[in-house]
């Protein structure tokens, strides 16, 4: 791929894709076209519904609509019933015999799909499964899952050491000692975990993750004792085609929240002034600057900057 005309490359790719999952077939391995199994699977699963709500969704024409639905009525697949409240109208749904019909093709398409997926190995599997999500994310945001904030899984704090490690290496030339750091932030959390007391959360999109953070008990650097009542904002993360999406704030509040729950009287933070974008999440929360230093850090000359908010 990768032609001076970028249409092309998406023409290259919807090619490969619908060749890839059998579109071009005229019959799926069963006595169904692949509308109709389409078509089976809106009405298997947000049935009752009205045939131009259907046509809307699918975006099919109304009379090619019309064809598969009376096709699936006559072999008697299809139901219908009044409309609650418009009597005008008729709602759709699978018969008895339709939803007999439908599980053996519903089997299927996931076998297909698991087939799939079975040469690849777990990381090549996420990848793909990241950049389908991201794909829907990018051309119809309105149709994606909602993003969740959950606690961490296995191999989440292994992707926090390395997105930032990635990220702040090539937006600002943070050497290997900040993956480190990271790397002993996320090793204390795991190793002096306090429940109720500290927490860590991942903002994902189904299989993507999209960024992250973690609320601690502060500690003094010195001795490593608990300072009482203070907790530490650490390792606010958003990768760059999630922003605009809310999420930093969104991260941030779930701290202040969790923290008041808590009982900590405030919240503490550490970062640069370069990052202007997290410097105004945490500004519109309610930190304030109480101090700021010029250093040497992570190979880059940097302004360090203390922020705290008081619950």
């Amino acid at each position: 791929m990768s032609t001076p005309n970028p249409a092309l490359d998406v023409r290259a790719f919807n090619r490969f894709y619908t060749r890839r999952i059998g579109v071009l077939a005229p019959k799926l391995d069963s006595d169904f076209t692949l509308p109709e199994a389409r078509l089976m699977w809106e009405l298997a699963h947000h049935a009752p519904v009205s045939a131009s709500a259907l046509s809307k969704s699918l975006q099919l024409d109304a009379g090619y609509m019309s064809r598969l639905l009376r096709g699936l009525k006559n072999r008697g697949l299809l139901a219908e019933q009044a409309h609650p409240s418009d009597g005008r109208q008729t709602l759709l749904k699978l018969s008895a015999a339709g939803k007999r019909a439908f599980v053996p093709l519903d089997r299927e398409g996931t076998a297909k799909a698991e087939a799939m997926l079975a040469p690849l190995s777990e990381a090549q599997r996420r990848a793909l499964l990241s950049s389908m999500a991201r794909i829907q994310a990018t051309l119809e945001p309105d149709a994606t899952a909602a993003v969740e904030l959950r606690p961490p899984q296995p191999g989440d704090l292994g992707w926090i050491v390395e997105r930032h490690g990635a990220f702040y290496a090539a937006e600002y030339g943070l050497n290997a000692h900040f993956e480190a750091l990271v790397a002993r932030i996320c090793a204390d959390f795991v190793d002096q975990f306090q429940p109720g007391r500290e927490a860590c959360w991942i903002a994902a999109r189904g299989v993507e993750r999209l960024g992250c953070v973690m609320l601690v008990q502060a500690r003094d650097e010195a001795t490593g004792k608990v300072k009482p009542g203070v907790a530490k904002l650490r390792l606010l993360l958003l990768e760059p085609h999630a922003r605009g999406l809310g999420l930093g704030k969104r991260l941030v509040r779930q701290c202040s929240d969790f923290a008041r729950e808590a009982g900590y009287q405030r919240i503490v933070l550490w970062t640069q002034s370069a990052l202007t974008s997290a410097r105004a999440i945490y500004a519109a929360e309610g930190y304030r600057l109480v101090a700021s230093e010029a250093v040497n850090s992570f190979g880059q000359d940097v302004i360090s900057e203390s922020w705290e908010l008081t619950l």
